[in-house]
């Protein structure tokens, strides 16, 4: 589909289109740091409802 979107956009638009095929791998790499940020962040708030959820699950007992 996004390449159906990137060929409608070649034929309306050619400098638009291949400014944005030259573009993409350089926004990708900027926006790599945040997505590894946002998978740390992530990883923290699971560990956290770990933590948090530990008492229960020991008091529970083995099923």
């Amino acid at each position: 589909m996004k390449f159906l979107l990137w060929l409608l956009l070649l034929v309306i638009c050619w400098p638009v289109a291949l400014l944005a095929l030259l573009l993409y791998p350089i926004v990708w790499l900027f926006l790599l740091p945040f997505r590894l940020l946002g998978i740390a962040v992530d990883a923290v708030f699971d560990l956290f409802k770990t933590l948090i959820t530990l008492p229960a699950r020991a008091l529970r007992g083995v099923r």
